[in-house]
């Protein structure tokens, strides 16, 4: 049996697990509701109980990808709560080895894993393949990571809490959203408007209707109009904040939309203003017109990304034991 590395992308209302060789290919995908449990300790047993038990045994250490900060030895998720001590639970599980990443990291390590048919391309723009990459994006909240190339195949993920951010407005439309945001929420972050609940909130202000996030995209697909503008006002406000922060990682190798909520509006940003306030930041236009963008169609990206950093996990634990067996 070859050395496992059970590998996880822990959002804040789904977890995706899956299991990756030396190969970095995840293989076995489970998918979770997080309501389902009580925390990380309980969805990865129950995970594990649905495995074959000769699979399990085989497992030397685990990658998990977690919605919120991941440095320091106590991990907390930024829109649940759920927490855990690194330490605590490589132990709990008796692995060797335990690497916990935000979960826009993971995206970032797996965008160059991707293939053409794992992306919608927004506009038409070629990459400059020395230059950073950016991946961002709403789902339960708002993420966000650049991924540098340093030369040789090296690549390092600079990740931060773009979703934090304050947010502004540019428009009246945007004004008038801001306005409402502050008087329900108080100071107001891109992510109250950038996010499942987000989308909610922009249609029940400006359609007079309070349904899903789901329900508006479903909406959207009958051809509602009031669905229809309201994602407008989405994609317009996700274009600029995403240019925003192209231009903060000078991100001319790309940009990557990332995220369900991105995936869900795949079909509606070629009609929409997404691409148009993503260019518009004078006097950087025409380096946001030249910068590709593209929305991430891959059903588990967060485990692309995982994989490569189990892949190579699975590498060291190999070869760790192949040295002690020469000793």
């Amino acid at each position: 049996m070859p050395h496992l590395i059970l590998i996880a992308d822990i959002g804040g209302t789904s977890s995706r697990l899956a299991l990756v060789s030396a190969n970095g290919v995840p293989t076995h995908v489970q998918i979770h509701r997080n309501d389902s449990f009580s925390g990380f300790e309980a969805l990865i047993e129950a995970d594990l109980a649905m495995r074959d038990p000769a699979t399990t045994e085989a497992i030397d250490g685990a990658v998990l990808a977690v919605a919120g900060p991941a440095n320091g030895q106590f991990i907390e998720l930024t829109n649940r709560d759920w927490s855990l001590t690194k330490r605590n639970l490589r132990r709990h599980f008796g692995w060797h080895k335990l690497t916990v990443v935000n979960d826009f990291e993971a995206l970032a390590y797996g965008v160059t894993a991707l293939g053409p048919d794992d992306l919608a391309p927004i506009g038409q723009a070629h990459a400059d393949k020395s230059a950073p990459m950016l991946v961002c994006g709403p789902g339960t909240g708002f993420g966000s990571a650049g991924l540098l190339r340093l030369g040789r195949g090296l690549q390092r993920a600079i990740t931060g809490e773009g979703g934090r951010c304050r947010l502004g407005a540019t428009t009246a439309e945007e004004a008038r959203l801001l306005a409402h945001l502050v008087g329900e929420l108080g100071p107001v972050v891109v992510e109250h408007a950038l996010s499942g609940s987000g989308l909610s909130r922009i249609h029940r202000l400006f359609a007079g209707e309070d349904i899903t996030p789901e329900q508006v995209i479903a909406a959207a697909h009958r051809d509602d109009d009031g669905a229809l503008a309201s994602i407008g006002i989405f994609l317009r406000l996700f274009g600029r904040i995403a240019g925003d922060l192209a231009l903060i990682f000078d991100a001319r190798g790309g940009v990557f939309l990332a995220g369900g909520i991105s995936a869900a509006l795949a079909p509606f940003f070629e009609a929409s203003p997404f691409r148009e306030a993503f260019q518009e930041h004078p006097p950087f236009e025409a380096r946001l017109a030249a910068t590709p963008v593209n929305v991430i169609l891959h059903p588990t990206p967060g485990l692309v990304g995982c994989g490569q950093l189990g892949g190579r996990l699975a590498k060291a634990l190999r070869a760790r034991r192949a040295k002690l067996n020469l000793a």
